[in-house]
């Protein structure tokens, strides 16, 4: 089940990865940024360390993750008949993801795309399923986003089989794609392009995200909006421009989905608000469960939308002041005002008995681990690697007087000292140690880089396959990065490999 470190660091760290050759298509000079701490951590407001940085994906990453674009993968609302398709697919790293397959040369340059994307790339934020990466290989052009498992604000609003999607929801994700929209505003990506129904997300938690896809073309010369000519802001239709005025009026009629659960045209809808008909607008499925001072307060915000004038339309800025005191369940978790179940944040219980190496991990025991590891010490490196006499150079014996450095200091838990020490035997990479990078790995856990620490025990598990500890340290890595399924898929296949090592009587963990 686990992978190499080759394919991870590619896709979340590519500026550290050596062990792929660069596949960049020329980046922008500016792209440097799209790595460092403060973009990575989304800003003002942002993702926080689980969103991996911009990079490049091979074709071959991305058929592997899709099953070679099954049908069967496809996520698109309208399905095969969508313009541009996008399907559901698993990396080598088990992450989950949105992959976006544009009309054969939908974008003629490869460069023009490239740059696009790195631009759309730059962005990280709470409120949005981010990019994190593209492809361009031949004719292909793709684009790869983060995963949202809870289907569309469309098939909740139009297509909802238990229940209708309460009001105190609608006002949620009305404020949350406003911040999502005044984000890329500070950011300057003004345009949006068709923004409806269908690209607010939902993740697992139950939070609506603005899908990161509108903010690029579907294709360089394209039209910006595939909907009816009956939504599409008034200069678009005279000047096939789309300005920020335009993603405020189309603000507008998701606004007017939000209230009437239904999908009307903005001069329909306009004119039922002049003629203060605000009740026959809302939704009936409702039944009343909402504020009227509320839903007046929206219905106003959406006509100031919906201004023939580009001039007379809110910028985002007054959006979210608008809509921020609007929250009747502010502190309330999105899953459950949604009606989804929660998502799950321990492992499941283990399918076999654990060693105290696998109970400490479990429990997620790093002083545990630490003194087991400890005790342990380099028996698991037997016969991983053979040196000649005639290897036994000066540069040798500096790289090993570097690791004896960072066992004393890995012993008395000086852990930053340990993971320099451990990173200079492991630069010089002469010999490789599956003990060393296991416990580098605990260092970067213990240091909070549960990345670092991923990384490292994926490369333990390169250098020795089977071995049961490169596993267990990497379920307490994905733990820590709140990818608890997998760590407990990674818990037990260690304790079968142990398992399996006992009864042979081959190494242990």
């Amino acid at each position: 089940m686990g992978c190499c470190a080759s394919s991870f660091l590619a896709e979340t760290h590519p500026e550290k990865d050596h062990l792929n050759k660069p596949q960049v298509l020329h980046p922008p000079p500016s792209s440097a940024v799209i790595d460092s701490p403060a973009v990575a951590a989304g800003g003002g407001g942002g993702v926080g360390g689980g969103v991996p940085s911009f990079s490049e994906f091979s074709l071959s990453d991305l058929k592997a993750a899709t099953n070679n674009f099954s049908s069967d993968n496809i996520v698109s609302e309208s399905g095969e008949k969508a313009p541009n398709l996008v399907y559901k697919g698993r990396l080598s790293n088990r992450r989950w993801i949105a992959v976006k397959k544009f009309t054969k040369m939908a974008w003629p340059d490869p460069k023009q795309f490239a740059e696009e994307a790195w631009g759309v790339g730059k962005l990280r934020h709470k409120r949005m399923a981010n990019l994190i990466g593209y492809c361009c290989d031949g004719d292909e052009r793709l684009l790869v986003a983060e995963y949202m498992p809870n289907d569309t604000l469309a098939k909740h609003l139009f297509h909802w089989e238990n229940q209708t999607i309460e009001w105190a929801m609608r006002l949620r994700v009305a404020l949350y794609i406003a911040e999502a929209l005044d984000y890329c505003n500070s950011e300057g990506r003004h345009l949006y392009h068709d923004l409806n129904a269908y690209r607010v997300l939902f993740d697992e938690d139950g939070d609506p995200r603005l899908s990161c896809f509108g903010l690029m073309k579907n294709s360089r010369d394209g039209k910006s909006y595939s909907t009816n000519l009956a939504y599409t802001p008034p200069e678009y239709l005279k000047n096939g421009r789309v300005t920020a005025e335009s993603v405020t009026y189309s603000f507008g009629t998701v606004l007017l989905d939000l209230l009437s659960g239904k999908h009307i045209p903005p001069s329909h809808a306009l004119d039922m608000i002049r003629g203060r008909n605000i009740i026959l607008l809302m939704d009936s499925h409702l039944e009343g469960n909402f504020s009227t001072e509320e839903a007046t307060a929206v219905v106003g915000l959406a006509s100031q939308c919906l201004q023939y004038e580009p001039r007379e339309r809110p910028s985002t800025k007054e959006l979210v002041a608008t809509l921020s005191p609007l929250q009747p369940k502010p502190d309330a978790p999105s899953y459950v005002i949604l009606g989804i179940p929660k998502h799950e944040e321990a492992p499941p219980t283990p399918q076999r008995p654990l060693s105290p190496m696998g109970e400490a991990c479990s429990r997620m025991d790093l002083t545990a681990i630490h003194q087991i590891l400890v005790m342990t010490h380099y028996k698991d490196d037997e016969g991983t690697n053979e040196l000649s006499f005639q290897e036994w150079t000066q540069q040798m014996r500096d790289m090993l007087e570097s690791r004896k450095r960072g066992d004393f200091a890995f012993r008395d838990k000086d852990f930053k000292a340990a993971i320099d020490c451990y990173s200079q035997f492991i630069d010089v990479g002469t010999i490789v140690s599956p003990t060393v990078f296991a416990r580098r790995s605990l260092c970067y856990l213990l240091c909070d880089q549960p990345d670092a620490a991923l990384r490292d025990g994926m490369q333990a598990q390169c250098v020795y396959p089977d071995w049961p500890t490169a596993f267990y340290i990497q379920s307490v890595a994905l733990a820590k990065l709140n990818m608890h399924t997998d760590a407990a898929d990674m818990l037990n296949e260690a304790a079968s490999l142990e398992e399996k090592k006992h009864r042979g009587g081959g190494k242990g963990s």
